[in-house]
């Protein structure tokens, strides 16, 4: 996390994000870090590291701040870094003018993430985008590529509404 946090500027961001496809969002404020949008992703150290149509990938190392009372990485944080992985594979798909909302996912988990488990990889790709509703996969390996947990997720598409 860095030191100091500015603050963001949402009318200015949403204003810029008005004129780009989804994929160029990605790209200009979470992979080349343009602006401070991924404030989520810095307090839950997990951050995107590869973004192409139709995929995304993060990367994260969860920690002692992340574990549950049974010593192991809680399933929230997991359900974080892989929500945010399949909703973006989603969203490097978007137009101009569209926007888009998690309307559901799922996850199964197949092993125990350890604080010590070091930096874990979540890739979410497309499986279908239609004009409304878009569906996503995920899968969360360790660094030796074993599967931790891996999901699925529906997003429905909408247009950016005019600020009220």
């Amino acid at each position: 996390m860095s030191a100091e946090r500015r603050p963001l500027d949402i009318a200015k961001i949403r204003e810029a994000l008005k004129s780009m496809d989804g994929l160029s969002q990605l790209q200009a404020y979470m992979l080349n870090k343009e602006n401070i949008i991924r404030s989520m992703t810095e307090t839950l150290n997990f951050h995107l590291v590869e973004a192409e149509t139709g995929r995304a990938v993060f990367e994260g190392n969860p920690g002692h701040e992340h574990i549950n009372l049974h010593g192991i990485v809680h399933g929230g944080w997991a359900g974080a870094i892989m929500d945010t992985a399949m909703a973006c594979a989603v969203h490097s798909t978007l137009k101009v003018g569209e926007t888009y909302s998690t309307v559901e996912y799922k996850l199964n988990f197949v092993r125990p993430i350890l604080p010590a488990a070091g930096t874990v990889r979540c890739t979410g790709t497309l499986l279908s985008r239609g004009r409304r509703i878009a569906t996503s996969e995920g899968r969360l390996e360790d660094a030796s590529g074993k599967l931790l947990a891996h999901g699925t997720e529906t997003c429905v598409i909408l247009p950016i509404e005019p600020e009220q």
